[in-house]
């Protein structure tokens, strides 16, 4: 009798610790998630062609009400098929058609409250989000997330391509973290961050011939902006804002109404094509709201970003205006200080003879001031509704197209807020909007029909500020197409036409890339609203300083909305070829930051017919001559042979 007792006890024991799993795998079966239910512990792990890609990772969260994360039962499971064919109006595609399978884990915790661990595996993409139930105990209706247990275990040989984040509240005046920090390329995984607050979204690991990039998306008032933490071993986790950004002002937890869910975490995997043309920020995504006005996307003039400061008056914005309309740009940002520098008055005038030459502006403003110390004006009007309807009020009847919104300096929920209350207010008066000096765009270009584009990233500013980053330029534009570009638009503000970077390229940081690389970059780098570099006297004869005229004939055809994006060749950090596609035309492009020329024989069978004629900008054979030769090739049959110089490129257009 007491062998039976014994042996039922531990029949029991063992029914009670058994494992529940389940897998999900992609339409074409490649790529494959398992889901298990263990010890009471929820973890998963990823396949891509048998071959693992994230070992054995912790699943779950801890709420200020339940545990989420530990002391876990099995529920229930659920699978079905996802697919939705969308547009997209301002990004490296216009059509998207996506399919995907569905898996829905739900486990219940100690206190019978239950959660939903929902994954959805496409071809290329992981997407993976908590959906939580309304409390059990009938009151609690609101969560507040105090902790993610969500992790990315790699193998031990994988390398890493990450930005770290930065410590809250320090750079200039107070006003980091803001994605700007330094990539460091194909780095050992390491268990400290340079910081130690571990790595700003997109994050980029490479293990063999498979790589992993990975992010999230639609984050917006009900959630915090998240990261990922130091490594553990080879173990990242989901990391939360950190409590000390903007000022210590919001909670660092984010908080929503029951029932509700967190933003998707995503997982692309596959070689680099499938990194770079991914679209895994808009698959699973919604609009946020409808608008009635038709905005309008295109390029821009911008004195700042080589004239600096001096140059927020009223005669040389007069000329960038005029700059404009000689480009055939439909606008001009008229950037910091110009409530100060030319007064509401002089605005007025101004933008009145833009509109008289066919040119829209778009106007700079602080997010705010009491959570840094920026002093740049217009400040202390875009935080607060009352001042800030008021002033989208007046540009929308002085005809202003756009807004550049600047310092944000934080992921907290509460800067979430604000991020999504400009874009709804300014959609209310047809004002598109930029933001700078702020956080990664997460799925916006399908959530908010105004946005139009998120700095986030070392951006062109930084070549005037010191002498170290034109050196890096090179290295810097072949990661953003793998990684920063790779999840949504980028307002990096480049093209640089200058060889000096000051007025009348007369002193200042030295261009280290030559004129090819720079065209290039004008379609390496995509944003709908494209603020290129170019200046007055880039327009000057080439004998008296300016810009060869084909460099201009370039820049003035360049689109900065794709139909089609396509990964051809490169590796992160070296070197990059891309090609684009506006309408029937495409624009094949590449950079080199190696040491050496990069000598390419691309097969364009794709693009164009055998006995084609493409025209091409390309290095000329001396290595650093900063000029180009530009000639017309008829493809023998369909390839083209290519050389680029280090810090070189090359454009071809059909």
């Amino acid at each position: 009798m007491k062998k039976i007792f014994l042996l039922t006890a531990l029949l029991f024991m063992a029914m009670a610790v058994r494992a529940e799993d389940a897998t999900v795998s992609s339409p074409d079966g490649k790529l494959q998630v398992k889901v298990e239910l263990a010890g009471s512990l929820l973890s998963y792990s990823v396949t891509y062609g048998g071959k693992t890609v994230l070992e054995s990772s912790p699943l779950g969260l801890v709420a200020n009400y339940d545990d989420y994360s530990a002391k876990l039962t099995f529920a229930s499971k659920s699978e079905r098929k996802v697919s939705d064919e969308y547009e997209l109006n301002r990004s490296k595609v216009a059509h998207v058609s996506y399919e995907a399978n569905e898996l829905r884990f739900v486990v219940k915790t100690a206190q019978s409250n239950e959660m939903a661990v929902v994954f959805r595996v496409s071809n290329t993409d992981i997407a993976l989000r908590y959906e939580l139930a309304r409390a059990k105990n009938g009151e609690t209706g609101a969560v507040r997330v105090m902790e993610e247990k969500t992790g990315f275990r790699f193998p031990s040989a994988t390398t890493t391509f990450l930005c770290p984040q930065s410590d809250a509240m320090i750079g200039w005046k107070r006003s980091k973290p803001s994605y700007e920090e330094v990539y460091k390329a194909d780095a050992p995984m390491s268990d400290r961050s340079q910081y130690g607050h571990g790595y700003t979204f997109p994050c980029l690991f490479h293990e063999g011939d498979t790589w992993v990039l990975i992010s999230e998306t639609g984050t917006d008032s009900r959630y915090c902006g998240c990261h990922l933490s130091d490594s553990e071993g080879g173990l990242y986790r989901i990391a939360l804002a950190m409590p000390e950004e903007n000022n210590g002002n919001g909670t660092a937890e984010p908080a929503f109404a029951l029932p509700g869910s967190t933003p998707w975490r995503t997982i692309t995997v596959g070689g680099l094509k499938e990194i770079v043309e991914n679209t895994a920020p808009w698959n699973n995504v919604e609009p946020r709201y409808e608008t009635k006005h038709d905005y309008k996307f295109g390029r821009g003039t911008w004195s700042w970003i080589v004239w600096q400061d001096n140059s927020m008056n009223y005669n040389d914005q007069v000329r960038f205006i005029n700059l404009a309309k000689e480009m055939g740009y439909e606008y001009i940002l008229i950037d910091a200080g110009w409530d100060q520098a030319i007064g509401k008055e002089g605005m007025e005038r101004l933008i009145a003879y833009a509109k008289s030459q066919g040119v829209d502006c778009f106007l700079w403003y602080s997010s705010s001031g009491y959570w840094n110390d920026i002093v740049q004006t217009p400040i202390n009007l875009m935080d607060n509704p009352i001042p800030r309807k008021q002033w989208m009020r007046w540009m929308q009847e002085q005809g202003v197209k756009g807004i550049k919104v600047d310092f944000f300096g934080g992921d907290k929920q509460e800067t979430m807020r604000l991020y999504e209350a400009i874009l709804s207010d300014a959609d209310d008066f047809g004002l598109m909007v930029i933001f700078h000096g702020c956080t990664l765009p997460r799925g916006w270009e399908r959530m908010y029909p105004n946005y139009v584009g998120s700095e986030a990233v070392l951006a062109s500013e930084n070549l005037i500020f010191g002498q170290n980053f034109c050196d890096n330029e090179a290295f810097n534009a072949c990661l953003h197409p793998f990684i920063r570009n790779a999840v949504g638009c980028m307002e990096f503000g480049g093209s640089v036409l200058n060889r000096r970077l000051s007025k009348n390229n007369a002193g200042g940081t030295t261009r280290r890339t030559t004129d090819a690389f720079e065209l290039a970059t004008g379609v390496l780098f995509q944003n709908p609203i494209q603020n290129f570099a170019v200046t007055p006297e880039n327009l000057q004869p080439e004998d008296e300083g300016g810009a060869p005229k084909a460099s201009v004939d370039l820049m003035k055809r360049l689109p900065t909305t794709w139909d089609e994006t396509r990964f051809i060749d490169g590796y992160p950090g070296k070197y990059v070829v891309l090609a684009r596609r506006h309408h029937s035309t495409w624009y094949i492009v590449g950079v080199n930051a190696e040491k050496d020329a990069k000598k390419l024989k691309l097969d364009l069978s794709d693009y164009v017919e055998a006995g084609g004629t493409v025209e091409m900008w390309s290095d000329k054979s001396k290595s650093q001559d900063p000029d180009y030769q530009r000639k017309k090739i008829v493809l023998k049959p369909k390839a083209v042979s290519v050389t680029m110089q280090p810090n070189g490129g090359f454009v071809i257009v059909k």
